[in-house]
């Protein structure tokens, strides 16, 4: 049982101590949901709707490579050619209450990792937590890179791709708000929590639920299946699903090295 200043807490105490630590993390939710919802211009018009405009920095960092490889304007990425519609009364306001939830979520994140971590941690042997040491601060820190990776990188890439896709010339591209909405978001936070990885191995890795001989023979399988995902959600050219690819293994490769230095401190604790 996990013990609490000494004290051994019973089952309802924990149950307490639950409820009140959710409902830490659901206010510090609503509290960065409102302020986002309060600055609905800023949230809407530079960062939801930005990797619509041609200015966004990913399409200027893309051009800028084509230039400096000498490839003239092949990476050079235009504005999607589609235009966004709202076909409901209340759409625009559920989409905005939506990403109102998704930006607390996100600016949440450290204060949410914080609270299960407190719970977890009154359970843990003195060993234990010194091992799991910094772990607030390396999973808000990958978590906020995903995001980062996800937005300026996979985002755009998704939109110009599926935005400007056409089976004929005959049919038009009207998107309506909440698809584009869906898709930023979800992809957004898809590749946040997809950067958890190493977090989860290192503690997968300390139950021996998995090892690092385990993730050697699963490479080319993981290899395959992350440029399946890069082809599905990138323009068809190699030079994109490189981009997206390659952090993806290396994050992946990085799980091994945790793996290794799980068993590594096992052994030699034995």
């Amino acid at each position: 049982m996990a013990e609490e200043e000494g004290k051994e807490m019973s089952f309802l105490e924990h149950l307490e101590e639950l409820r009140w630590r959710l409902v830490r993390g659901i206010g510090a939710i609503l509290v960065f949901a409102i302020a986002a919802f309060v600055a609905k211009e800023f949230v809407f018009d530079q960062v939801i709707l930005a990797p619509k405009d041609s200015t966004f920095p990913t399409y200027r960092f893309f051009c800028w490579v084509s230039d400096v490889l000498g490839m003239g304007d092949k990476l050079c990425l235009e504005e999607a050619k589609f235009n966004l519609q709202n076909i409901t009364m209340s759409g625009q306001f559920s989409m905005h209450i939506l990403v109102s939830v998704v930006v607390g979520i996100i600016l949440a994140f450290p204060v949410l990792i914080y609270q299960v971590w407190s719970f977890v941690r009154p359970g843990l042997k003195e060993t234990e937590r010194k091992t799991a040491r910094g772990t607030v601060f390396f999973s808000s820190l990958l978590f906020f890179a995903g995001v980062l990776f996800g937005y300026y990188l996979i985002a755009p890439l998704s939109v110009q791709f599926l935005g400007g896709y056409r089976v004929s010339s005959l049919v038009e591209n009207k998107i309506t708000l909440g698809s584009f909405i869906s898709t930023i978001t979800s992809v957004t936070l898809a590749t946040g929590l997809f950067f958890e990885l190493p977090i989860l191995i290192y503690f997968l890795a300390k139950l021996g639920l998995v090892n690092s001989l385990l993730l050697k023979k699963l490479r080319k399988h993981a290899l395959v299946v992350v440029l399946l995902l890069a082809a599905i959600i990138t323009p068809p050219d190699i030079t994109s699903q490189v981009l997206v690819s390659i952090p993806i293994m290396l994050l992946y490769e990085a799980s091994i090295m945790i793996a290794k230095s799980v068993e590594r401190k096992q052994k030699s604790n034995e």
